[in-house]
């Protein structure tokens, strides 16, 4: 077949919409510290900052008065987090080093490691890479883990807005203001209707966008600052379950092999949750070269395996949910995650290492880190609080970036930087050179491993997984839409920018740039999980209140934008 590019259908970034040249409202909130996610690491920025807080009232520091503030896109705090989660609990324990362990929002340690390479119907357990050794690490609801810390930061003062999407950064003669959110109660048409909710603006010395994998501010800003890094970043998505079920497994397994093609980089896990709750899942890198990539139905083939189905049998679906990851390690990492009145932090920054199948406390410790340099430029300035004052100036901010990467330097993260490009040359050659990789401690083979877009990738093959959903345990996009807890509006203006010839259907057309072909269109529908795109003959579909916010789509084609608050899914043990 013609190689499909993804990338010669994609519109570009709408960078306009994101970046808006204007002071804020004179009635915007006035906040000195704005951290723009409620997830991991905004919360445990916010936390850190109030922190530093609370020490300079009772010395009488220049801190003693801020006010912080974390905008959350999701109805409540946790319901749009995802994770596999197994965790490294060391950034709880920086930021709460007089708390036992036992009183963490985690489900309990790692009973033990498996890793198994999976045939079509059989395993072979293989030793347990070092990097995926998991003692002194807890199984964890990402979910659970937030909302903790989300009741915490209040406790401290923090100002918590849930319900509320950034829609734009705000900048006056090149420097971060603050942000702008997103309207609510718009029609089809984007025209105000029932409870409609006009735009609020939020005016911050200093904002750390900490939006998750693929924030479209973060996206902004880089681009408009030209800032890049030694490789572009690429992404994996990743499909997860949870299920309750009689016999749980007490260890945490990781499988190779079967479902996937050998030149598709992933892998599955299942996850004891406690009591008779698991979580398993699939994830695969979004430069595989398949037309009709679905990670959603090679989930369900996984489930099909004797020993899964075996695990699953008697037992229910209880949540279901996705989304992406960034894989491209230490050299995809902008080359300045600080700028005038702005940091990025957390999965927006890349900070996740995949040979360890680490994220969540990387990216708590860059809020903390970023709530450090914030502490320092607010008082080595000696201005302290001071609302709706000036931009704190890029140069005070910068020490954010050398103290990451001076933490980093010594990392697992930093350590494995080659290590997922290896499997660019096939499962068994990847896993050779992943091996020494390991053995050297990153020094093999030096250099750094070039790579390209996910998007830029040609895609010549198909799977074939029209028997994906031959099982008792299968459950199909529509279903599993609605086991994300999505409530979105059917009347939603649509929030997704496919190219020009997208037709419509519930939730509004698409607009953007260049002709949609059918064959893109096929490649869309099959690689959302949540059924948003579909093909109509030549026509691309777009479903847009089924979203979840993956932002799959975002890598390789549709561009994602904000819509209003609440929208999406409402994950609750995820």
């Amino acid at each position: 077949m013609k190689p499909l590019i993804p990338a010669t259908a994609q519109p570009p970034l709408p960078a306009a919409r994101f970046i808006v040249e204007e002071d804020p409202d004179p009635e915007a909130v006035p906040l000195d510290v704005l951290f723009v996610g409620g997830g991991p690491a905004g919360l445990a920025g916010a936390m850190r900052m109030a922190q530093l807080a609370a020490l300079d009232r009772a010395e009488g520091g220049p801190l003693a008065g801020i006010e912080i503030g974390v905008l959350e896109k999701s109805g409540e705090i946790g319901e749009h987090c995802l994770s596999g989660a197994v965790v490294n609990p060391e950034a709880l324990r920086a930021l709460f080093p007089d708390l036992d362990e036992a009183e963490f929002p985690l489900r309990g340690r790692v009973a033990g490691d498996r890793v198994l390479l999976l045939t079509r119907r059989g395993r072979i357990r293989i030793p347990t890479p070092p990097s995926m050794r998991n003692h002194g690490h807890h199984v964890a609801s990402i979910c659970e883990i937030v909302r903790w810390l989300g009741a915490r930061a209040e406790d401290l003062g923090v100002n918590v807005f849930t319900g509320f999407p950034a829609d734009a950064l705000l900048m006056r003669g090149g420097q971060v203001v603050g942000v702008r959110t997103t309207p609510a109660g718009l029609d089809r048409e984007g025209n105000p209707a029932g409870g409609y909710m006009p735009a609020m603006d939020l005016s911050a010395r200093v904002t750390v966008l900490a939006e998750g994998t693929r924030g479209p501010l973060s996206q902004a800003w880089l681009e408009r600052e030209g800032v890049g890094s030694a490789n572009p970043q690429i992404f994996a998505l990743g499909v997860k379950e949870l299920w309750e079920v009689p016999h749980p497994p007490d260890a945490v397994t990781h499988a190779m092999g079967w479902p996937l093609p050998r030149d598709a980089f992933g892998g599955s896990f299942i996850y004891p949750m406690g009591g008779n709750l698991l979580s398993l899942g699939l994830v695969v890198g979004l430069d595989a070269p398949y037309v009709d990539l679905d990670v959603h139905a090679l989930l369900q083939r996984f489930k099909q395996h004797p020993f899964v189905s075996g695990i699953l049998d008697g037992g229910e679906l209880v949540e279901w949910g996705a989304k992406t990851i960034p894989e491209g390690g230490y050299h995809a990492i902008p080359d300045r995650l600080s700028g005038d009145g702005l940091l990025i932090a957390g999965d927006a920054a890349g900070l996740v290492d995949v040979a360890s199948l680490k994220g969540i406390h990387y990216a708590m410790r860059s809020g903390i880190l970023a709530a450090d340099a914030i502490g320092r430029a607010l008082s080595d300035g000696g201005e302290g609080a001071n609302g709706a004052g000036d931009a704190v100036p890029a140069a005070r901010l910068a020490s954010y970036d050398a103290a990451l990467r001076e933490s980093l330097i010594q990392d697992p993260l930093y350590r494995n930087r080659n290590q997922r490009l290896a499997f660019k040359s096939g499962f068994f050659s990847g896993g050779l050179k992943a091996g020494v990789m390991q053995a050297t401690g990153g020094t093999f083979p030096g250099a750094r491993t070039p790579s390209e877009p996910d998007a830029a990738g040609p895609r010549r093959k198909r799977l074939g997984l029209e028997s994906a959903y031959d099982s008792e345990h299968a459950v199909t996009k529509v279903d599993a839409v609605f086991r994300s807890g999505n409530a979105t509006r059917d009347d939603i203006p649509s929030h997704l920018l496919p190219g020009a010839g997208a037709g419509t259907e519930a939730g509004g057309a698409g607009r953007g740039g260049g002709q949609v072909s059918p064959e893109m269109a096929e490649l869309y529908a099959h690689l959302c999980p949540a059924g948003v795109y579909e093909r109509d003959g030549d026509r691309l579909v777009v479903n847009a209140p089924n979203c979840i916010d993956c932002k799959a789509t975002d890598v390789l084609g549709p561009r994602w934008t904000p819509r209003e608050g609440g929208s999406g899914p409402a994950y609750k043990r995820m």
